[in-house]
C-alpha cells in the first residue's frame, strides 16, 4: 500500500530518539553533583520520588489489569472475530509506555537538580544548560515512545487483519484507540496523584513555614521542604510526561482515523510520519539553547522551540507531497495537497498563539499579573478575586483563537484538517516537553541551593531560571489544553460516525440530560482534586507545626537539630495514593456507565457537555494559578520596594493567593484535558456496543 514503509521510518525515528535521550541522560549524570551536603539533599529527593512512583505504579497495575479484563470480556461478547478479542492488550502497552516515560524522565530529573545548582555557581548559562539537558531527556523519551508504540502496533495490526482500507477503517485504527486509552489512564492517575502530592506538600509547607512561622521558602528548618521538592518531580515531571504522552498519542491516532475515513492509506499514515519527523526536529532544536550571564533564559528556550517548529514545517513538505493525493474529499470538503501543509501550519500557529496568550496572563512582564500583585496591597481576599478574574478572562482570547483555527482548518480539509492541526500543535512535543520539564528541575535546584546554604548569587540565578520555568509551564499547559480541545472535538465527530448518528440532538431529553451530566463531571472531578490537596495540606501543616513545637531548637535553627522530613513525605504519599483513585475511576468509567444505561444519544450529549465545560474550566484554573504564582514572585523581586518584599504583609497576602492557585494550575487544571479525551476515547471504543 502507498507509503506503508514510512511506518518503518517512524520506528527508526523513534529509536533514534531513544538513543539520543539515553546519551543526553548520561551527559547529565557526568556533570558535577556538587558538595556532600548537596548530594545528600538530592538523594533524599530522589529516593522520595522513586518510592512514591513505585507505590503509584503498583496501584495503577491493579487498575490497568481490571480495565484490560473488562475490555477483553466486552470484546469477547460483542466481537465475532476471535482475533479482535486480543486487541484489548494494546491497552496495557499504552499504559506501560506512558509509565516508562515518567520513570525514565524523573530518574534523570532527580539527578539533574544538584548538578544544575552546582552549574549555577559557575554561571547562569551553565545552569540553564544542565537544567534544559535534564528536560530534553523527558521530552525526547515521550515523543519516541509515542511514535514507537503507534507505528509498531499499526504494523502488527496490518499483518493481523489485512491492509485493505475497509478493514483499516473498521478495525485497525479504531482498535489503536485502546493504546491511547492505556496512556490516558496512566496519565489521569499520574496527573491527579502527582498533583495531589506536590500541591499538598507545597501548600502545607507554605502555610506552616512562610505564613505562620515566617521563614523563607525552602528553608531546611521546614519539615515539609523535602516533600515539596519531591512533589515537583512526581507532579511536574512524571505527571506532566504522562499527560503529554497521552495528548500526543491521542492527537496522532485521531488524525490517522480521519485520514482513513477519506479512504487513502497515505493520509492515514501522514500524522504518524509527521510525528516521526518532529522527533528529529526536536533533537536538532535542543542544540540551540544558550544565554549570556545577564541574558533572558526565556529567549533561549523560545529559540529551541522556534527552531524545532521551523524544521518541522520544512520536513513536513516532502512528506506531505509523497503521502497525500493531489486532491481528496474529507467530510464533503474538497481539499488540495497544499491544504494539509496549511492545516499543519494553522495548528503550529494556533498552539503558539495560545501559548503566548497563556504567557500574557501568567507572566509578571504583563499587566494581568501586575494587577494581581498590586491587589495584595489590600490583603489576600482581593488577590484571590483578581486571580480568578484573570483566569476567567483568559478563556476569551484562547477560545477565539481556537474557533478561528478550527474553522480555517475545516474549510481547508474538513475534520481531517482539524485533526492535522491538533496533531501539528504537538508535532514537536519533544521540544515542548523539554522546555516544560526544565522548569521543575530549575525549581528543585533553587530549593537545594537554599537548603545547602549556597551563596546568594546561586539562588538568584536559580530563581531566574525558575521564574522562566513557570511561564514555560503555563505555555505548555496551553498547548495541551488546546490540542485536547481540537482532538476531543474530532473524536466526538468520530463517535457520531461510529454510532450512525447524524447529529447529537441536545433538544431531546436524552441529549439534554447527557449534556448536564457531562457539564457536571469536570466540576466534580476538580472538587475531588481540591479536597484531596486541602486535606493533605492540612495534615502536613499540622505536622510541621507539631515539629516546630516539639523538637527543641528546630525553629531557632540550632546547629545539629534536623527536621523529620520522612513524616511529611509519608503523609503526602498516602494522601496522593488514596485520593487519586475516585477521580481516576470517574474519568475511566463515566462513558461506560452512561453509554450502557442511557444509550448512544445520552452518551453523545455527555461528551458535548464535558468537552465544552471542561475546556473552559481547564483554561481558567491553569491561568489563574499561574497568575497567582508569578504575582507572588513579582512581589518577591522587589517590584513594590524592599519594605514590601519577602515576609511583608503584602507578600503574605500573595502567598495565600499562590496556595489557592497551586491545586488549580498543577492538579485540577492540567488533569482536565486528560479527562476530556479519556472520556471521549472510551466512548468511541464502546460505540459499537451500545
Amino acid at each position: 500500500m502507498n507509503g506503508t514503509y514510512f511506518l518503518y521510518g517512524c520506528l527508526g525515528a523513534g529509536f533514534i530518539g531513544l538513543g539520543f535521550a539515553y546519551w543526553k541522560a548520561k551527559w547529565v549524570e557526568k556533570q558535577n553533583p556538587g558538595n556532600e551536603k548537596m548530594q545528600e539533599i538530592s538523594k533524599l529527593v530522589r529516593e522520595g520520588a522513586m518510592v512514591f512512583l513505585k507505590r503509584e505504579y503498583k496501584a495503577l497495575f491493579k487498575v490497568v489489569l481490571v480495565a484490560t479484563t473488562v475490555i477483553y470480556l466486552l470484546n469477547c461478547y460483542y466481537m465475532d472475530n476471535p482475533a479482535l478479542r486480543w486487541v484489548a492488550f494494546s491497552y496495557p502497552i499504552g499504559a506501560i509506555f506512558s509509565a516508562l516515560t515518567g520513570y525514565l524522565g524523573m530518574r534523570v530529573a532527580t539527578l539533574a537538580n544538584c548538578r544544575t545548582a552546582q552549574a549555577a555557581m559557575v554561571s547562569l548559562k551553565a545552569g540553564l544548560g544542565v537544567a534544559f539537558g535534564g528536560g530534553v531527556v523527558m521530552g525526547i523519551y515521550v515523543a519516541s515512545f509515542v511514535v514507537i508504540g503507534i507505528s509498531g502496533l499499526f504494523l502488527f495490526y496490518l499483518w493481523l487483519f489485512g491492509n485493505d482500507m475497509a478493514t483499516i477503517n473498521q478495525i485497525t485504527l479504531p482498535v489503536l484507540l485502546t493504546y491511547g486509552a492505556g496512556g490516558s489512564t496512566v496519565a489521569i492517575f499520574a496527573r491527579v496523584g502527582g498533583g495531589i502530592y506536590t500541591k499538598a506538600a507545597d501548600v502545607g509547607a507554605d502555610i506552616a513555614g512562610k505564613i505562620v512561622a515566617g521563614i523563607p521558602e525552602d528553608d531546611p528548618r521546614n519539615p515539609a521542604v523535602i516533600a515539596d521538592n519531591v512533589g515537583d518531580n512526581v507532579g511536574d515531571i512524571a505527571g506532566m510526561g504522562a499527560d503529554l504522552f497521552e495528548s500526543c498519542a491521542g492527537a496522532i491516532i485521531c488524525a490517522m482515523i480521519f485520514g482513513a475515513y477519506v479512504g487513502d492509506m497515505g493520509l492515514a499514515i501522514l500524522p504518524l510520519a509527521l510525528a516521526g519527523a518532529g522527533i528529529i526536529a526536536s533533537i536538532i532544536g535542543s542544540f540551540f539553547v544558550g544565554t549570556k550571564e545577564n541574558g533572558n533564559p526565556q529567549t533561549a528556550l523560545n529559540m529551541s522551540n522556534f527552531v524545532s517548529l521551523a524544521l518541522m514545517i520544512l520536513f513536513a513538505y516532502p512528506i506531505v507531497v509523497y503521502l497525500c493525493p493531489e486532491t481528496f474529499i474529507s467530510g464533503g470538503v474538497a481539499s488540495l495537497q497544499s491544504s494539509v501543509i496549511y492545516c499543519l501550519i494553522i495548528g503550529v500557529v494556533v498552539g503558539a498563539l495560545i501559548g503566548f496568550v497563556a504567557q500574557y496572563f501568567t507572566s509578571s512582564d504583563f499587566a494581568p499579573v501586575k494587577m494581581v500583585a498590586k491587589a495584595a496591597e489590600s490583603g489576600a481576599g482581593t488577590v484571590v478575586i483578581a486571580g480568578l478574574a484573570v483566569g476567567m478572562l483568559s478563556v476569551v482570547p484562547i477560545t477565539v483563537v481556537l474557533v478561528i483555527g478550527m474553522k480555517l482548518a475545516y474549510y481547508l480539509a474538513g475534520f481531517f484538517g482539524v485533526a492535522v492541526a491538533s496533531s501539528g500543535m504537538l508535532a514537536t512535543v519533544g521540544s515542548q516537553l523539554s522546555v516544560d520539564a526544565y522548569g521543575p528541575i530549575a525549581d528543585n535546584a533553587g530549593g537545594l541551593a537554599e537548603m545547602a546554604g549556597l551563596p546568594e548569587q546561586v539562588r538568584e540565578r536559580t530563581d531566574k531560571l525558575d521564574a522562566c520555568g513557570n511561564t514555560t509551564a503555563a505555555m505548555g499547559k496551553g498547548y495541551a489544553i488546546a490540542s485536547a480541545a481540537l482532538a476531543a472535538g474530532c473524536l466526538f465527530v468520530a463517535y457520531q460516525i461510529a454510532t450512525g448518528l447524524s447529529a447529537i440532538d441536545l433538544g431531546s431529553v436524552d441529549g439534554l440530560t447527557g449534556g448536564f451530566i457531562g457539564a457536571a463531571i469536570p466540576f466534580v472531578f476538580s472538587a475531588l482534586a481540591f479536597l484531596a490537596v486541602g486535606d493533605a495540606a492540612h495534615d502536613i501543616a499540622l505536622e510541621v507545626a507539631r515539629q516546630f513545637r516539639e523538637i527543641p531548637g528546630l525553629l531557632a535553627g540550632v546547629i545539629g537539630v534536623k527536621a523529620d522530613h520522612v513524616k511529611c513525605v509519608d503523609i503526602a504519599t498516602k494522601a496522593a495514593l488514596n485520593k487519586m483513585i475516585l477521580p481516576g475511576l470517574i474519568a475511566l468509567f463515566s462513558s461506560i456507565l452512561v453509554g450502557f444505561i442511557g444509550g448512544k444519544v445520552m452518551l453523545g450529549g455527555m461528551l458535548a457537555g464535558n468537552l465544552l465545560v471542561g475546556v473552559a474550566l481547564a483554561i481558567t484554573l491553569s491561568n489563574a494559578g499561574g497568575a497567582w504564582d508569578n504575582a507572588k514572585k513579582y512581589i518577591e523581586s522587589g517590584a513594590f520596594g524592599p519594605e514590601n518584599g519577602k515576609g511583608s504583609e503584602m507578600h503574605k497576602a500573595a502567598v495565600v493567593g499562590d496556595t489557592v492557585g497551586d491545586p488549580c494550575k498543577d492538579t485540577a487544571g492540567p488533569s482536565l484535558n486528560i479527562l476530556i479525551k479519556l472520556i471521549t476515547i472510551v466512548a468511541l471504543i464502546i460505540a459499537y456496543m451500545i
